[in-house]
């Protein structure tokens, strides 16, 4: 690899880590930063996903006191469904094409952003009308796990609008579980991408690095910022990304 590579690698890492720590979304840096470098879209992912882990356990770790149940729902039950179905979903990504990846990318995308933008509304008019149970959220919580482990790309970001849709948890006081959330995906998807050859280590490593001073970074910063900040930044982010996604795969 480049020097230019070597660095590329590592902000991205950077950035993808204080993402996944203050909102989610760190796919949203080191996707297309290995895409530039040169991998296939499904095997970036796979090499996405397995960066960002220490920095997702590393934000994990920084909230861990103040980890609690969601919807009386305890954090054991949460994460062992999370990592089952996470290795539902990472064994779809081994079965799906490359072109397929492609074409999926920028509607993943999308789906996580518009996720971000109205899921906060949705929540609040849901809530003003309706009372979810518990077994509604456990079996949302089955379909986080496999999107997490086929994609996770926004999974943070989905995590918190889902929560505070059937949970009705304020985004702040999600930090800890979320973050947990999308450990225990990519944790599950690590195991499945390594054992089937889909991370490319020369890329993977310098990227895990930055992730890891990211996750940390992230955590201090999302103790700090007002949430007002933490939307704008990543609506920017994801919003950019997703444009770029869909010129990628339709733009001819």
């Amino acid at each position: 690899m480049s020097v230019s590579g070597l660095l590329l690698a590592v902000a991205a890492g950077i950035v993808g880590g204080v993402m996944n720590a203050l909102a989610g979304g760190g796919t949203f840096a080191t996707l297309p930063a290995l895409i530039a470098l040169g991998l296939p879209a499904n095997i970036a992912n796979a090499t996405s996903n397995v960066a960002l882990l220490p920095g997702a356990g590393t934000s994990a770790w920084a909230y861990r006191d103040e980890l609690g149940p969601v919807a009386g729902l305890s954090v054991r039950l949460l994460g062992a469904i999370t990592f089952a179905f996470g290795l539902v979903g990472s064994m779809l990504l081994v079965l799906t094409p490359t072109r397929t990846f492609d074409l999926l990318i920028p509607w993943l995308l999308l789906f996580a952003f518009a996720v971000m933008v109205f899921g906060k509304r949705a929540a609040d008019w849901l809530h003003a009308r309706v009372t979810i149970g518990r077994p509604t959220l456990l079996v949302t919580q089955a379909f986080l796990g496999i999107y997490g482990g086929y994609f996770g790309g926004g999974v943070g970001l989905i995590t918190t609008a889902v929560y505070g849709l059937l949970a009705n948890i304020r985004p702040r006081e999600l930090f800890a579980i979320r973050t947990l959330m999308l450990a225990m995906a990519n944790l599950a998807a690590a195991f499945v991408f390594i054992g089937f050859a889909m991370v490319w280590w020369w890329a993977c490593l310098p990227m895990l690095a930055g992730s890891i001073l990211g996750g940390w970074l992230g955590a201090l910063l999302g103790k700090r910022l007002s949430p007002a900040m933490v939307r704008a930044w990543t609506l920017l982010v994801t919003g950019a990304i997703t444009i770029v996604f869909f010129v990628r795969a339709y733009g001819g």
